[in-house]
């Protein structure tokens, strides 16, 4: 089951559920979802966006929710931060398991050995072929830094 069958799944179950939260922030994920076929058609796409662009925008919006959580707690706001990571929770549940830091390690070292890098320039390449590979299982913010670590 591809990953927009499984958001319209369980969008038309929290309607049946009367899960008001959830419900809502499923269809805050379909508008993104919506809102980049837009962007892709007006590009020449004529099918929308892909499962790994879906996974690109989920986890966009997991790293949104956690700022505005952190924000919100030092703003003394912990009933908002609260909801935030609830919504956190409904939006994780389409992303694929994150890899454990031990995983992040061996695909940085495999990446590296397969684009045959050996310095900062090839960097690029080699988060181009994790990103491809591993969309939504790892942190690229946190990735990023570790790869030019490794290249220095």
């Amino acid at each position: 089951m591809d990953l927009r069958t499984r958001i319209s799944a369980a969008l038309k179950a929290a309607m049946k559920d009367r899960e008001a939260d959830r419900l809502g922030t499923l269809r805050l994920i379909n508008a993104a979802i919506k809102d980049r076929d837009i962007a892709a058609r007006t590009e020449g796409g004529e099918d929308g966006v892909g499962d790994a662009e879906v996974l690109a925008i989920l986890a966009r919006m997991v790293k949104q929710r956690q700022e505005s959580a952190r924000a919100y707690e030092e703003g003394g706001r912990l009933d908002l931060a609260e909801r935030e990571r609830d919504e956190i929770g409904v939006i994780e549940d389409f992303l694929p398991r994150q890899l454990t830091e031990d995983e992040v390690d061996e695909a940085i070292g495999a990446a590296i050995v397969e684009t045959q890098a050996n310095s900062i320039r090839d960097m690029g390449r080699v988060m181009a072929l994790l990103k491809a590979e591993y969309a939504g299982r790892m942190d690229f913010a946190a990735v990023g830094p570790a790869v030019r670590q490794r290249l220095a």
